[in-house]
């Protein structure tokens, strides 16, 4: 039985759902990308009477609104948003789902080792998240040139871009831990939701205070689309604490996964 594969069969539909999800979002945000940059003017006028914390929360930066990397900042802290609750979900679903679906008893009697099969399903989340990205960004990337109205930098282009993939890394992997942690979850979606919109609050106190320090709490402001478009460069506490965090978490489930009691049927 290959795990790996039958895993990566199972995220079938849900990469297929969460990844049209981020494409429409783009799509819709783009197509009004020439309406918003004709009318500049007006827009700024109307943003301007938003609170700069949320501007700033909701990725505006309005010196940038009219070329197509400062716009994109605007969608994309949604479409991250929402990429984060794909990669929660399927951290949490990697070992809870066979206790749920009392599947576990019948996996755990084959002649595999428990971390064989966490690196299995492990992997195949990581795959799953690799695939959502590779057709976001193409999709993305397809409707930047569409709707563009001057030439802009691919590399920053990415560079924002591939950010969805290391916050839905760091996702997975706290949903990874507290699936070994918990005895049992009936249902990911309500830890899913109320984690990720967590961290997502904080965000926006660190928008609102002077304090850069809540900025380590949250990985939604570990990457700034703002400071990526001026420097060319993500900024490197955050770099280095977006591995430690994955790899920190996924060891400290292998630990407790290895060694904990499953509940069978």
């Amino acid at each position: 039985m290959n795990i790996f594969l039958h895993e990566l069969n199972a995220y079938r539909k849900s990469i297929i759902l969460w990844t049209i999800s981020l494409a429409v979002i783009v799509i819709i945000s783009f197509s009004l990308f020439p309406s918003f940059s004709r009318d500049i003017d007006q827009i700024k006028n109307l943003f301007e009477a938003f609170p700069k914390a949320i501007r700033i929360g909701m990725g505006i930066s309005l010196d940038r609104f009219a070329n197509i990397l400062g716009y994109y900042s605007f969608p994309f802290s949604f479409v991250v948003l929402f990429g984060a609750i794909q990669a929660m979900n399927l951290g949490l679903s990697i070992v809870s789902k066979e206790v749920r679906e009392k599947t576990v008893d019948f996996l755990l009697t084959k002649p595999i080792k428990r971390t064989q099969i966490l690196t299995a399903k492990i992997l195949a989340g990581i795959i799953s998240l690799v695939i959502t990205n590779v057709i976001y960004i193409a999709v993305t990337s397809i409707i930047a040139s569409v709707v563009k109205r001057d030439d802009y930098s691919f590399k920053i282009f990415f560079m924002i871009s591939i950010t969805l993939l290391f916050v839905q890394l760091i996702f997975m992997s706290v949903g990874v831990i507290i699936s070994v942690i918990l005895p049992r979850i009936k249902s990911v979606l309500p830890i899913s939701l109320a984690t990720v919109f967590i961290f997502y609050f904080i965000s926006f106190l660190s928008s609102i205070t002077a304090d850069d320090r809540i900025r380590y709490i949250t990985p939604f402001k570990y990457f700034d689309a703002v400071y990526i478009i001026e420097n060319s460069a993500y900024e490197m506490p955050f770099i280095i604490i977006s591995l430690v965090i994955p790899v920190g978490a996924i060891s400290a489930s292998y630990v407790i996964y290895d060694k904990k009691d499953m509940h069978a049927v």
